[in-house]
């Protein structure tokens, strides 16, 4: 099997939606073979490249065709090239919450990676270099919970937590509960309320 064909089996593995890097694949071959496969995949029409070493598996809409990939599979490729951790952050994580109908143009994360800002399409993903204690939780529901909570603010500490304490897996609120003594003074109440909520799922 070429080098081509086992990127698009494992490309299509992984589903439609799917972003990825060259890095994805060294695996397979040196980093010039993987360059010009993925280069051959994206004039076929198998692949899409979004920008220069950056591709995805487009989504299709029966109506509008090859659909733009989200901020959230953006972001995740880029720090898995990097090998970062990355969090949604901002009006993002509201939104991935519910408890905002905003839908951000610029998409925010924070990473412990190297800055970046990429365009796709409309849509701005921003990757912003961040400090340990602005990571907590990271690349979880329970890190999501911390950052719209700094995007919210103190004042809607007790609705948030009602709203999302239901949402929260059991390891979800073990983690929230374990890294909760690194957040700001003001949010330890209320992530000790979601821990401890009775409307929290039990598994």
């Amino acid at each position: 099997m070429t080098v081509s064909a086992r990127i698009v089996r494992r490309v299509h593995a992984r589903g439609r939606g799917v972003v990825f890097t060259p890095a994805d694949f060294f695996d397979l071959g040196g980093r010039a073979t993987i360059d010009q496969s993925l280069s051959r995949l994206a004039r076929k029409g198998a692949i899409r490249r979004l920008m220069r070493g950056l591709y995805d598996f487009p989504r299709i809409n029966p109506r509008l065709g090859p659909i733009s990939p989200t901020p959230d599979a953006v972001a995740h490729a880029i720090a898995k090239k990097t090998r970062s951790a990355v969090q949604v952050a901002g009006a993002q994580a509201a939104n991935a919450l519910g408890l905002s109908t905003q839908v951000p143009a610029h998409a925010m994360f924070l990473t412990d990676g190297p800055p970046r800002r990429v365009t796709i399409g409309r849509s701005v993903v921003t990757l912003r270099h961040a400090s340990p204690r602005h990571l907590i939780a990271a690349g979880s529901a329970a890190g999501t919970v911390v950052q719209a909570l700094r995007y919210l603010g103190k004042d809607a500490g007790p609705s948030v937590a009602d709203t999302v304490a239901n949402r929260l897996s059991s390891s979800d609120r073990q983690r929230l509960m374990r890294d909760a003594v690194l957040a700001p003074g003001w949010m330890r109440p209320v992530l000790d309320r979601i821990v401890h909520s009775v409307t929290a799922p039990v598994a």
